[in-house]
């Protein structure tokens, strides 16, 4: 169904295309306590990978985490995620990302941007991507990711 804002103008809609898979492997926590937020946790990131027929790409540095915090019933998690990757043809793309996470079902919904300065994926800088993953009680994290398509008709 197309949108009309109230200048008679169609408003602008949006569709999700696939662009890969990331699998990272959460490792220790640190558990700080309640705190005005929630309670937070920081889990370290061991490793990750990004696999797509764009690009192939591993965790580039040792300073990858996710920093979480959770909801006072403990339902909910709110995340905020930053990692710098490395690809197999020595390009460096720097990735961060919000979301939430459904503490009771492990599944998640976050929304990537990434950076880079290397030519052959400048693509990466213009796009919004959107992932939904699940977390099991190894710490296996697995995103199926999209791109965010914006168009007017």
């Amino acid at each position: 169904q197309r949108l009309i804002n109230n200048r008679g103008k169609i408003m602008p809609t949006a569709s999700l295309s696939p662009i890969g898979i990331i699998t990272a492997q959460l490792g220790d926590q640190i558990e700080l306590g309640e705190g005005p937020k929630g309670r937070r946790l920081i889990s370290d990131v061991i490793s990750l990978e990004f696999k797509s027929d764009k690009i192939n790409a591993s965790l580039a540095t040792n300073d990858a985490a996710d920093w979480l915090t959770i909801s006072n019933n403990g339902k909910l998690g709110s995340l905020d995620v930053r990692f710098t990757l490395a690809t197999e043809d020595g390009a460096f793309i720097y990735v961060e990302y919000s979301g939430r996470a459904d503490m009771e079902s492990g599944l998640i919904a976050t929304a990537p941007t990434f950076q880079t300065s290397h030519e052959k994926y400048l693509w990466m800088n213009n796009i919004q991507a959107v992932a939904a993953g699940q977390i099991d009680e190894q710490g296996k994290l697995v995103y199926n990711l999209y791109q965010v398509d914006v168009f007017a008709d």
